[in-house]
């Protein structure tokens, strides 16, 4: 089995990266969040800087692109191959009210002729790989069966299946009968991906025993609230151990805290991740309020030293 961690727009950053995979590791390849093109196809510098090799040393790294137009595509998967990479990834899965009025992520579903064009145009001028993270459809699961037809026709390096549509985000329980008819569908079964509520060592379980012989799996909140739980047998580190997360957490901090500037940001990337690693820490209910209230990193600390003292 192959395990990849799914990119969080805002978390999954290359400080984030490399800190997890120091302290867990098991990861296979890790997404970034998706790069937006712009005329010439060029990145912002911040969306440059995240994937630059230097950067993320020692790690598998897929860069992820988002646009509806193929000339764009192609111009910054051609940035891309520049950098060393050899595969990028499509994103026809974000949900975002931001995106989805433009037709991007998700939005481009609702346009499967101009998608199956865009497609078309990309895989004939490409440099590089494609594999795709696509939903099962906007509004309806059964949108997919048209998807399918479509993504059957490329020559797709991994197809990762979201399954919710996007007017589920991330709500309610996944459409397993979808990925079951992409498996008994799809031209290269060897090349599907399993992505959505994959939490714990059992959801795991239970996907390789529905689906003999599946190789891949993506996973994303399953990895910020139990890090470490899959994919990492040669560490034996797990969510389990509180020290490994706790010191994690540490470096993470520590990391923000020589890039960013003044308190207040770092605060915010360690609750925001705390919102959902706070789980790891389920005999403590009001751990994470205490974390959410805290104004200064002073506080902060003295509540995680609380905590290691108590481990």
């Amino acid at each position: 089995m192959k395990y990849y961690f799914a990119p969080l727009e805002g978390i999954t950053n290359h400080v984030f990266r490399r800190t997890y995979d120091k302290w867990f590791g098991g990861v296979d390849a890790y997404y970034t969040p998706f790069v937006t093109t712009r005329d010439g196809g060029i990145m912002k510098k911040k969306e440059l800087f995240d994937i630059m090799p230097e950067n993320n040393p020692g790690i598998k790294l897929i860069p992820q692109i988002m646009t509806t137009k193929a000339d764009e595509f192609v111009q910054a998967a051609t940035h891309m191959k520049e950098l060393g990479y050899e595969e990028v990834n499509l994103n026809l899965g974000c949900p975002s009210g931001t995106v989805v009025p433009k037709g991007k992520g998700s939005g481009f579903l609702r346009h499967p002729d101009r998608l199956d064009e865009f497609l078309y145009n990309i895989y004939e001028k490409c440099p590089t790989d494609i594999s795709i993270k696509t939903r099962i459809g906007f509004s309806d699961p059964d949108e997919f069966h048209e998807l399918l037809n479509i993504y059957n026709k490329y020559p797709v390096k991994l197809l990762i299946i979201h399954l919710r549509t996007r007017e589920e985000w991330y709500k309610g329980k996944v459409h397993d009968e979808v990925f079951k008819y992409a498996w008994d569908n799809y031209n290269d079964k060897n090349k599907l991906c399993y992505n959505g509520d994959i939490i714990t060592t059992k959801d795991v379980n239970r996907i390789e025993n529905e689906y003999s012989g599946i190789e891949h799996v993506m996973i994303g909140r399953g990895y910020l609230t139990h890090p470490g739980f899959a994919g990492n047998e040669k560490k034996k580190s797990s969510y389990e151990d509180k020290k490994t997360v706790t010191g994690f957490i540490k470096n993470l901090q520590a990391e923000y805290e020589e890039i960013l500037f003044g308190e207040t940001p770092v605060l915010f990337k360690l609750k925001e991740i705390w919102g959902y690693l706070f789980e790891s820490f389920s005999d403590d209910e009001k751990l994470f309020k205490r974390i959410k209230k805290t104004k200064h990193l002073k506080e902060y600390n003295d509540i995680i030293s609380g905590i290691e003292e108590g481990l």
